[in-house]
């Protein structure tokens, strides 16, 4: 059967590598988290806390973009493991600042050394420039932001206009209809 030449299509599509690589990586990343008795969404939330050095259980579920009934179970499981503390706010008794524990921030340093470990395995056809280049791309992707043509970059290149369009402008994802 012939193929059929599809239209208007740009020749290189990212979605397909992204998303195998991402399922790679997270294949990976599970298999020496477990033996720590972590899960990707324990991760994300211990790395939250140590960057944030605490944080309410409120703004702990709109960063997570998680509901606030599974932020409480998550953080359950963690206490359970003393990986994390509850404290009532000194400001609002109704609130609870979750810490991260002694105990907490040691694993998420195992963890994190174990998932280097895993980033090396998958990434291994990239030089370290090559890396670096990734990581500030994938960066600037998962920013949605379209790169800036302010007074630095006119003065940089005067002779050049700039069109922060012709880098193509970021546009929210269409929406998914609501399912019954």
């Amino acid at each position: 059967m012939a193929s059929l030449p599809v239209l208007n299509q740009p020749p290189r599509r990212s979605g397909a590598l992204l998303d195998n690589l991402a399922r790679r990586m997270r294949l990976h990343a599970e298999s020496v988290l477990e033996p720590l008795g972590l899960r990707p969404r324990h991760l994300v939330t211990l790395t939250v806390l140590r960057d944030r050095e605490g944080s309410t259980q409120q703004a702990l579920a709109t960063t997570l973009m998680m509901d606030r009934a599974t932020v409480v179970g998550l953080l359950n499981d963690l206490e359970a493991d003393a990986l994390v503390e509850r404290q009532r706010s000194p400001e609002d008794r109704r609130r609870h600042i979750v810490r991260l524990t002694d105990r907490g921030a040691t694993l998420l340093a195992r963890a994190e050394f174990a998932l280097a470990a895993v980033e090396d395995e998958v990434l291994c056809a990239l030089d370290d420039k090559q890396r670096a280049t990734l990581y500030d791309l994938l960066l600037l992707a998962a920013s949605g932001t379209v790169p800036d043509c302010g007074a630095a970059a006119v003065q940089a290149a005067p002779d050049e206009a700039c069109d922060p369009m012709a880098h193509g402008a970021c546009l929210p994802a269409p929406q998914q209809p609501a399912r019954d």
